[in-house]
C-alpha cells in the first residue's frame, strides 16, 4: 500500500469520510472504500476513479464539494492508496475492481455518474461491457484519459515523434527507481510532465505528494499496462450519456486522445477543453470539474420523487 503523505490542509486535504468499506474483487483483491455525503440513499450518487499513481485523496476538490448533496464514492484501485498491491495487474482487473466497488456500494438498480481520471477513465472503459456497470451507469466523465498509444503520443519528452521517443518515454515512465521525498526539483519535474504552465504551488505540491506516495513497485507495474493499453473496443460499448474533460497542455495524454474518444464514442455529450491545463484537469481546474459532474447527475441521474 501506498505511504498516505498527502496534504493536511487547505482545499486539497481529503476529507474524512462518513463510512469505509473493503470491496473484493473477482480475484480476491482487496479495495480500500470510501463513502462520503449524505447516509440517505435518496440523493444521487457518484463514483470516482483515479488514476495511476494516485488515490482517494486526488479527488479531495471534488469530495468536498459534492459530498454536500450527493453521495461519493471514492476508492483506491489496487496496489494504490490503502489498497494492497496484487500480482494481479490489467484492464481485467480493473474492469473486475470497479464491478466489486459498484456491487458493495449500490443497491440493484441504483444509477450513478462514474468519473475516471487518467487510469481511472481507462477503467471506465475496460468495463463499459459489463452487465454491472451497465446497470449502475446513468453517465459517464473521463478525464485526461485515451484509450491505446499512450506511450507513442505522449509528449513529456521534447523530442520528434517517432521510435525513439516512443522507447524513451517507456523507460522514463517505467523508471524502477523509488521517487523519494518531495524536493523542490520534484515538484518542477512533476509539474512539467502533468501540469499546466499556471498551475499554483498548492496544486503542485498535493498531487506531487500523492504521487511520490505510490510504491514504485505498483508504480512500475502499471506502467507496463499502460504501454499495451488497447480500450478502443471499450469506447465503443460505453452506450450511456459519455463527457470528456481534458487539458489543451497535457503531454502525458495529448488532447489527440480526447478528440479520438469524442469520435469513436456512441453517446458523446460534449468535450471541455480546458486552455492551458495539463493532466491533472481534477486538481487544476476543480470548480469546472465538478460543475460537469453536477450537470451530468441533474441530466441523466437525479433521484425521482418518492424513491
Amino acid at each position: 500500500m501506498s505511504r498516505l503523505t498527502h496534504v493536511t490542509s487547505g482545499p486539497y486535504a481529503p476529507p474524512g469520510p462518513a463510512r469505509e468499506l473493503t470491496a473484493v474483487s473477482a480475484d480476491g483483491a482487496r479495495l480500500h472504500v470510501e463513502v462520503h455525503g449524505p447516509v440517505d440513499a435518496a440523493v444521487p450518487t457518484v463514483v470516482l476513479a483515479h488514476g495511476w499513481t494516485c488515490s482517494t485523496a486526488f479527488w479531495a476538490a471534488q469530495i468536498r464539494d459534492l459530498a454536500a448533496d450527493h453521495r461519493v464514492i471514492a476508492y483506491d484501485q489496487r496496489g494504490h492508496g490503502r489498497s494492497p498491491a496484487s500480482d494481479v495487474c490489467g484492464t481485467d482487473a480493473l474492469a473486475d475492481d470497479l464491478e466489486a466497488v459498484l456491487a458493495a456500494t449500490l443497491g440493484p438498480g441504483e444509477k450513478a455518474v462514474l468519473v475516471g481520471h487518467s487510469m481511472g477513465g481507462m477503467t471506465l472503459m475496460a468495463a463499459s461491457g459489463s452487465p454491472r456497470v451497465r446497470e449502475h451507469a446513468a453517465a459517464v466523465l473521463p478525464c485526461g484519459t485515451g484509450s491505446w498509444r499512450l506511450v507513442a503520443e505522449a509528449g513529456v519528452l521534447p523530442l520528434p515523434a517517432g521510435r525513439l521517443r516512443t522507447g524513451v518515454t517507456k523507460r522514463v515512465l517505467g523508471w524502477r527507481a523509488p521517487l523519494g521525498r518531495v524536493t523542490p526539483a520534484a515538484r518542477r519535474i512533476l509539474k512539467y510532465a502533468t501540469m499546466g504552465p499556471g498551475s499554483s504551488p498548492g496544486m503542485v505540491e498535493a498531487c506531487a505528494r500523492i504521487v511520490h506516495a505510490c510504491p514504485r513497485a505498483v508504480r512500475h507495474a502499471w506502467s507496463q499496462v499502460l504501454d499495451l493499453l488497447d480500450l478502443d473496443h471499450g469506447v465503443r460499448e460505453l452506450a450511456v450519456p459519455t463527457a470528456v474533460v481534458a487539458g489543451t497542455a497535457d503531454r502525458l495524454t495529448p488532447l489527440v486522445h480526447a478528440r479520438a474518444l469524442v469520435a469513436a464514442l456512441p453517446n458523446c455529450v460534449g468535450l471541455t477543453e480546458l486552455t492551458g491545463l495539463g493532466h491533472m484537469t481534477p486538481v487544476e481546474a476543480p470548480d469546472v470539474v465538478t460543475a460537469r459532474i453536477r450537470e451530468l447527475v441533474a441530466d441523466y441521474a437525479q433521484i425521482k420523487e418518492g424513491a
